[in-house]
């Protein structure tokens, strides 16, 4: 169950002393005031944008300045950086909010410690939500380092699921393309395309910032986190190339889809450009007998249909011409 609703008027969304074995007791904000490492492992989260949380991280959340600043920034870009054996780490998720565009990338910052983690976001994340869901229900992280992990493992699930969704798009659309030439189909590639630029913008700097976390010299990462952040960072690698390969599929089937829009076309324009070499002599010599001048033969019965019989010569004659040629 979500906690977020225990606090409608402020930033603090979630706060809990965590027992170690996968449960926690939620606090207050004077709780967490309180609090001190003695207690046990405290994760906070909280919405940076409301005006206690706000106060509390400039005046009591002992976070560096320069790291406050980092992580309060408009638009970061991923990242995972150390500072004297605590880390800062700005990790970008899908937007599986209602009526939100999944591109519009949400980001989740944190603030690490050995025995506090303190998160901060914006938007809502469904990952830090499943994470207090776990605590209520005693089946959440046991430790701080533990939080940052499953956050990590979490918001990455939500990434591969949605570069697969894309993925399946863009081969159904290849699919379709076999006999589907239309513009919906080359406007829904573009489409995909877009997408994959937009997930593609904050991808890269992440999978950077996956791979810092394995090596990451800290007393609280243990050989058993630094193999799950290890497994992560291959996942994101293999989740990057997986987006690349369906951006790359999406621009050739887009090309290929061009292309036979443009053969048909000059095809369409060559049929009527041999249809016109061939009816534009015949229609000279129509009108160049609808004159009003006196025509030769005109009143023989015979001549109109000698007439026929030349143009019939002449427009079989053309057509042998053309076809030797292979124009035909």
């Amino acid at each position: 169950m979500s906690t977020e609703t225990a606090y409608p008027a402020t930033g603090l969304l979630h706060a809990y002393v965590l027992d170690g074995n996968g449960g926690g007791n939620k606090l207050d904000w004077a709780g967490v005031r309180a609090w001190s490492p003695a207690d046990g492992p405290l994760w906070i989260n909280v919405d940076y944008t409301i005006d206690d949380a706000a106060s509390w991280l400039a005046s009591h959340a002992n976070i560096p300045a320069l790291v406050r600043d980092g992580l309060l920034d408009v638009d970061p870009r991923p990242r995972a950086v150390v500072h004297d054996g605590n880390l800062q780490l700005i990790v970008r998720g899908i937007n599986v909010n209602r009526d939100a565009s999944p591109e519009d990338m949400l980001s989740v910052r944190a603030w690490v410690e050995s025995r506090r983690i303190v998160t901060l976001r914006h938007r809502v994340s469904r990952s830090l939500e499943s994470i207090a869901a776990d605590l209520e229900r005693g089946a959440g992280p046991r430790d701080a380092s533990d939080v940052a992990t499953v956050l990590v493992e979490r918001m990455l699930e939500h990434l591969v699921t949605r570069v697969d969704e894309l993925g399946d798009d863009v081969a159904a659309a290849e699919d379709r393309s076999l006999d589907d030439p239309r513009g919906e189909l080359r406007a829904q590639l573009a489409d995909h395309r877009r997408r994959a630029i937009a997930l593609r913008r904050f991808l890269g700097p992440q999978r950077e910032a996956f791979a810092k976390l394995p090596a990451i010299n800290a007393p609280w990462l243990d050989a058993d986190r630094r193999g799950r952040f290890a497994e992560c960072a291959d996942r994101m690698t293999r989740t990057i190339e997986e987006l690349d390969a369906a951006r790359d599929r999406a621009a050739v089937t887009q090309e290929e889809l061009a292309s036979r829009v443009a053969e048909l076309t000059n095809r369409r324009l060559y049929l009527l450009a041999i249809i016109s070499v061939i009816f534009i002599p015949l229609a000279f010599v129509t009108s160049l007998l609808g004159v009003n001048f006196a025509v030769p033969f005109a009143g023989e019965a015979w001549a109109f249909w000698t007439m026929i019989g030349v143009f019939v010569v002449g427009v079989s004659v053309e057509l042998w011409w053309f076809r030797r040629r292979g124009w035909l």
